[in-house]
């Protein structure tokens, strides 16, 4: 079969599943990986025959993509803050909004409470920061955060030693060194030291609103790292920002990714653990996505 041909066929049948934009876009990634072929070479080369292996390969996706099983899982990896990932389904699919969140943090580290500047070039910083992310996952926080911070001390645990896994592999693939621990958050009782900023992106998705999500994340993407249970919304939050009290230095800030639903319930909790200098941050979506908060 012909490149040409084969991209007709791969458009018709996904039409009645995705979007057109998304079926180009899933195509080209998949020859990409499998070709080692650019956009501008189907142009180019319309009449390139494609092997029989290369035609398995491409139908293996195809019948993944029609039952609405991630790119990312398929091809096995993404892209997060300019970097490589791996991604299995015991990690959950690094999205945009997070790359803002790690942005945010980036942005505050480089100015202390005075507002005057710590460092204007993050690569040549000489303070010595300590950060902590809860809940790794991917690593995709703490090895975006040492890839723009070299000299920050950069710690992450999760409860999942799968995730783990992929996480220390995201380290190497990245060439950076993070501490990862395999630990159960709402069973700690103390951190392994103190930190100049606590971060995490915890489960926040409600029993109740799994309706609401996506059949290519409900059924592909590990529910341990996405559903609380309706009662109890925000338990990893207030476990967090208690742990954080303790372990946070001077002046130390905590972010939160949050449920976009819940901002005002997760001020309020923050507010009432006293926690000062709260702001709550939209995505690039408009949704209240993120908080940022100093403990004293």
């Amino acid at each position: 079969m012909l490149l040409k041909q084969y991209k007709s066929y791969f458009s018709e049948q996904l039409a009645t599943v995705y979007p057109k934009t998304e079926i180009d876009t899933f195509f080209f990634l998949l020859i990409e990986e499998y070709l080692g072929l650019q956009r501008i070479d189907v142009a180019l080369q319309p009449t390139m025959e494609l092997s029989t292996d290369k035609k398995t390969l491409l139908d293996k996706a195809l019948e993944q993509l029609k039952k609405e099983e991630p790119i990312q899982y398929i091809l096995g990896k993404t892209e997060f803050f300019g970097l490589p990932f791996n991604v299995t389904t015991n990690t959950l699919i690094p999205r945009p909004e997070t790359e803002e969140l790690v942005e945010w943090i980036l942005d505050s580290i480089t100015k202390n409470k005075e507002n005057e500047v710590i460092t204007n070039n993050r690569e040549k910083s000489g303070k010595k920061i300590t950060i902590l992310d809860i809940g790794t996952g991917t690593g995709c926080i703490p090895i975006s955060l040492k890839k723009n911070l070299p000299n920050a001390s950069v710690h992450a645990i999760d409860v999942s030693k799968e995730a783990l896994i992929v996480a220390k592999q995201n380290a190497i693939l990245n060439n950076v060194d993070v501490s990862f621990v395999q630990q159960d958050i709402l069973t700690t009782e103390k951190l392994s030291g103190n930190f100049d900023i606590i971060v995490s992106n915890p489960p926040y998705v409600r029993e109740l609103e799994k309706i609401a999500i996506k059949k290519n994340v409900l059924e592909n993407e590990p529910h341990l790292a996405l559903f609380v249970e309706n009662d109890a919304p925000l338990v990893f939050y207030e476990k967090i920002a208690d742990l954080a009290k303790v372990h946070m230095k001077e002046r130390g800030m905590l972010f939160f990714e949050i449920n976009q639903y819940l901002g005002k319930e997760t001020v309020r909790m923050l507010q009432n653990k006293g926690f000062k200098q709260i702001e709550l941050r939209k995505d690039l979506f408009g949704n209240n996505r993120m908080i940022k908060t100093i403990f004293k």
